[in-house]
């Protein structure tokens, strides 16, 4: 789970360097590509972790955890996809 949160953190770091070099006019392609790509790399993780549960017969520790986790997951993403679509203007 430490390793989701580590991605989360990569994530929104990038996102707001994308959007700093965005407002100094400087080309943000590279920290774009790193910010989506680390989006896409955080819900593997959580699909992993999610599935590494269901194997091990931790029914408890999904029905915990997934409700929750898949709506933030599903925010997270949205939220990343608008930020990042900002420096496309």
């Amino acid at each position: 789970m430490w390793f989701i949160l580590i991605l989360v953190l990569g994530t929104l770091i990038a996102t707001v360097l994308n959007i700093n070099q965005k407002i100094k006019n400087r080309e943000t392609k590279f920290l774009r590509f790193i910010s989506l790509g680390l989006t896409a790399l955080t819900v593997c993780a959580f699909y992993s972790d999610s599935s590494l549960m269901a194997v091990k017969g931790n029914i408890t520790g999904l029905m915990d955890v997934m409700p929750t986790v898949s709506k933030a997951l599903w925010i997270f993403v949205i939220a990343s996809v608008i930020l990042n679509a900002f420096s496309l203007k």
